[in-house]
C-alpha cells in the first residue's frame, strides 16, 4: 500500500485507525488498573522507561524492599511469602555493584542471594502478566506466596503469568548468583564482573483475550519507495474463532494503515501474521538521520503491542556494508552496560550518558557482547548509531561450554529469545553469534551445528542484517614470512562460515602483541595482517571488532599501561585499517572501563612487563573513558582518526 494519496486509501486509514485507537482505549490494561504500593500508601503508575512492549505495561519500580541472604536460610524461614525485613530499594537494584575490586570484590564476584518484595494492588479481577527484563542469574518468583515462575539466565526477559482477584498481592523474587565458574560450565559464562540481582526493569500489565508479541519489520528498497513487511505474532487466549490483526505507523501526523489477513485460531493457538505496506518517499533511517515511525499492533478491543521502528535496508555487497544502498563503514567503541553503584542495572540517565559517550566520540557504531536493554537500544535508535550485537552464549576465547544437546537447546532458545524482543531495532546490524571463535570452531564439543543452524536461521527469518562471527585472530607475534604466526585463525575457511556474512577481527597489536613496538612496527605488521586476513576470509565483510589497550595513571605516560601509549596505539591501529579500503570499520574495545572477574589483571601484559606495569585486578582499563565517566586522554585523538576515516570513506 503506497503512501501517496488515492481516493479509496483516504476512505482506509481512517477505518483502520480507528480500529487501532479503539483496541488502545478498550483494552483490559489500558485504563491502568494496577498500582505498585508504597511503604506509606499507593503509589501512581509509573510508564516503563522502555517504550517499547504489549500496551497497558506499569513500570513496578519502587520502593522495594531488599534483604540479603548469603547464608541461603530465606526458603527455610518462609521468605516467599514476603515476610522478611529489609531496606527500601528501586527497581533496577544490583546489591553487589559497589564492590568491585580488591579482597572486597573477590567476595562479591562470587555471588549470593538476595531477596526482593513489593506490593502490587490490583483493581480488576483477571488474568495478569509481570515481566522481567532481566535477573541475574537463577529467579524464583511467588505472588502470595504461590510460586508462578522460574527463570535462569540474564539479559533475557521472562514473564510470571497468574490470576489476581482485585486488591493488593505480595510479590516476592529470589535471586540467586552464586558461583560463576559453575555458571561457566553450565554454558552462562560472562566476559564482564558478577553482578547479581534484579538487573532491568520489571513491568506488569492485565491480559485480555488476546496477545501481540514478537513484532519483526523488514525493509527493503525500490525506485524511491519503501517496501516494509511486518509480522508479530497473534496469540489467541479463547475459544476458537478467527481474528484480525489491525495496525497503523505514524510520523509528522501521517497515518499509515497496515492491513493482516484475518486467521481462524484455535483456543490457546499462536500463529505469526504478516503484511507489507509500499511507503513512497520514505523517511529512513541511518547514522546523521535516524528518523523513527511509531507502529501500534492491535488486535481491537482486547490486546496492542506499540513501538517505534527505523525503516532502512542493509545489504552486503562483495566486503562491503550497504545501508540504504551506499557503503557504510562502523566506527565507533563497544559497550558494557556498568556503571558505578548500579551495575548492570542501568537507570535512564546512565543509559544516556553511555550514548552521550558514543556521541562525544563521534562513532556511528559500538559493539555489545550481551544483548543489550531494549531502553538503551531505543537511545541507541533516536541517536542513529549502529550496533554489532552479540546473541546466544559468551564464551572466553577459543572456548565452547554448550557442549551437550541440552545445552545446545538452550542456546538456540537464547538467540530466538533476543531476537523476538529486538528485531524492530533499526540500529541492530549485525547478529554476532559467537565470542572470538578459534579457527573453525568445534565439531565434536556442538558449536559448528550451533553456528550453522542459527546462522542459517537468522538468514531466513530476519534478512535486512548481517550474520557475524568475532574471530579470535591476535597472533602472538609477526615477521615478514609469517604475518599470523601463533593467531588462531583458519588457514581456510570451514563449513561454520557458510552461512556468516561479516567476520569481526581480535587483534591486540602492540598490546597483547608485540607491546611496546614503535608506531612504525605496528603499521607495517597491521599491512602484512589484514593482507593474510583477507585472503583467509575471502567475499567476507571484515570489521576490526576489538582492539587497544589498558591504561592509568599509575604507568608512565609513554609506556605500555599509560595514556599516551594508549593513545598513539588506539591512533596508529584506527589509521592503518582504516585505509584499507577492503575493511569495513573500526571498534574500539572499549568506550569506558568495565569490571570484570577479580582475578584478572592484565592477562598476558603482565607477564612482558614483569613487576613493571601497574594495573588493577577487576577492572578492564582499556576504556576510553575511565569507570567514573571521565575521559581519557585517549578520546581526542580517536575521535580525530574516526573523523579522518570518515573522509577517506566518502565517495570521491
Amino acid at each position: 500500500m503506497s503512501l501517496a494519496p488515492r481516493r479509496s486509501l483516504l476512505i482506509l486509514v481512517p477505518l483502520v485507525v480507528a480500529a487501532v485507537v479503539a483496541a488502545i482505549l478498550l483494552l483490559p490494561g489500558g485504563a491502568g488498573p494496577v498500582r505498585a504500593k508504597a511503604a506509606g500508601g499507593d503509589a501512581e503508575p509509573t510508564k516503563p522507561i522502555t517504550i517499547s512492549g504489549p500496551f497497558g505495561r506499569i513500570a513496578v519500580a519502587g520502593p522495594w524492599t531488599y534483604a540479603s541472604d548469603p547464608r541461603d536460610q530465606g526458603l527455610g524461614k518462609g521468605w516467599s511469602k514476603g515476610t522478611f525485613p529489609g531496606k527500601d530499594v528501586t527497581i533496577p537494584y544490583v546489591p553487589n555493584a559497589a564492590r568491585i575490586t580488591g579482597a572486597a570484590g573477590v567476595v562479591s564476584h562470587r555471588g549470593s542471594v538476595g531477596w526482593y518484595r513489593t506490593t502490587i494492588n490490583v483493581d480488576a479481577d483477571g488474568q495478569y502478566a509481570v515481566a522481567f527484563g532481566s535477573v541475574n542469574h537463577h529467579a524464583t518468583v511467588w505472588i502470595d506466596g504461590r510460586q508462578v515462575a522460574k527463570h535462569t539466565g540474564e539479559f533475557l526477559p521472562f514473564e510470571a503469568r497468574t490470576s489476581l482477584k482485585a486488591g493488593a498481592h505480595s510479590l516476592v523474587v529470589r535471586a540467586d548468583w552464586r558461583d560463576p565458574e559453575k555458571m561457566k560450565a553450565q554454558g552462562w559464562h560472562r566476559l564482564w564482573f558478577n553482578f547479581g540481582g534484579i538487573n532491568r526493569e520489571v513491568t506488569i500489565r492485565r491480559l485480555g483475550n488476546s496477545e501481540v508479541q514478537a513484532p519483526y519489520v523488514t525493509t527493503t528498497l525500490q525506485n524511491g519507495s519503501a517496501n516494509v513487511r511486518i509480522s508479530a505474532k497473534v496469540v489467541n487466549r479463547a475459544g476458537a474463532r478467527d481474528i484480525q490483526l489491525a495496525g497503523v505507523l505514524r510520523r509528522d501526523g501521517q497515518d499509515i494503515p497496515v492491513q493482516f489477513p484475518s486467521v481462524r485460531l484455535n483456543a490457546r493457538e499462536t500463529r505469526r501474521v504478516e503484511a507489507n505496506v509500499k511507503i513512497d518517499q520514505p523517511a529512513l533511517w541511518a547514522p546523521g538521520s535516524p528518523n523513527l515511525y511509531d507502529l501500534t499492533l492491535a488486535v481491537p478491543n482486547e490486546s496492542a503491542y506499540q513501538t517505534r521502528i527505523g525503516l532502512r535496508q542493509i545489504q552486503k555487497q562483495g566486503r562491503n556494508i550497504l545501508l540504504n544502498g551506499k557503503r557504510v563503514t562502523l566506527r565507533g567503541a563497544s559497550i558494557h552496560e556498568d556503571a558505578p553503584g548500579a551495575g548492570t542495572g542501568l537507570n535512564a540517565e546512565q543509559m544516556d550518558a553511555l550514548v552521550g559517550d558514543l556521541k562525544e566520540l563521534g562513532a556511528n557504531a559500538t559493539r555489545a557482547q550481551h544483548p543489550l536493554s531494549p531502553a538503551l537500544l531505543e537511545r541507541l535508535d533516536a541517536a542513529g548509531i549502529l550496533v554489532w550485537q552479540g546473541v546466544g552464549p559468551t564464551d572466553s576465547p577459543g572456548s565452547w561450554q554448550s557442549d551437550t544437546p541440552a545445552k545446545a537447546k538452550v542456546a538456540r532458545e537464547r538467540v530466538q529469545t533476543t531476537l523476538d524482543e529486538q528485531q524492530t531495532h533499526p540500529s541492530i546490524v549485525v547478529w554476532n553469534l559467537v565470542n572470538e571463535i578459534a579457527r573453525n570452531g568445534g565439531t565434536d564439543n556442538g558449536q559448528v551445528p550451533y553456528i550453522r543452524e542459527e546462522s542459517k536461521m537468522l538468514k531466513t527469518v530476519d534478512p535486512g542484517r548481517l550474520t557475524a562471527l568475532d574471530v579470535w585472530a591476535t597472533p602472538v607475534k609477526y615477521t615478514n614470512a609469517d604475518p599470523v604466526g601463533g593467531a588462531r585463525i583458519p588457514e581456510k575457511m570451514g563449513s561454520v562460515y557458510q552461512y556468516i556474512d561479516a567476520i569481526g577481527i581480535t587483534s591486540y597489536q602492540g598490546w597483547y602483541s608485540d607491546p611496546g613496538k614503535s608506531m612504525d612496527f605496528l603499521k607495517q605488521s597491521i599491512q602484512r595482517f589484514t593482507g593474510a586476513v583477507k585472503k583467509i576470509y575471502a567475499g567476507k565483510v571484515i570489521v576490526l571488532t576489538e582492539f587497544g589497550a589498558e591504561a592509568n595513571g599509575e604507568n608512565p605516560t609513554s609506556r605500555p599501561g599509560g595514556y599516551g601509549y594508549q593513545a598513539n596505539l588506539l591512533k596508529t591501529t584506527i589509521d592503518a585499517y582504516a585505509s584499507d579500503p577492503e575493511i569495513s570499520g573500526e571498534i574500539v574495545w572499549n568506550l569506558r572501563d568495565f569490571g570484570v572477574a577479580p582475578t584478572f589483571i592484565g592477562g598476558s601484559i603482565r607477564r612482558t612487563y614483569k613487576g613493571t606495569i601497574r594495573l588493577v585486578r577487576g577492572l578492564n582499563q582499556k576504556g576510553l573513558f575511565t569507570y567514573n565517566g571521565r575521559p581519557k586522554p585517549s578520546v581526542a585523538p580517536v575521535k580525530a582518526a574516526l573523523a579522518r576515516a570518515a573522509v577517506a570513506d566518502e565517495p570521491k
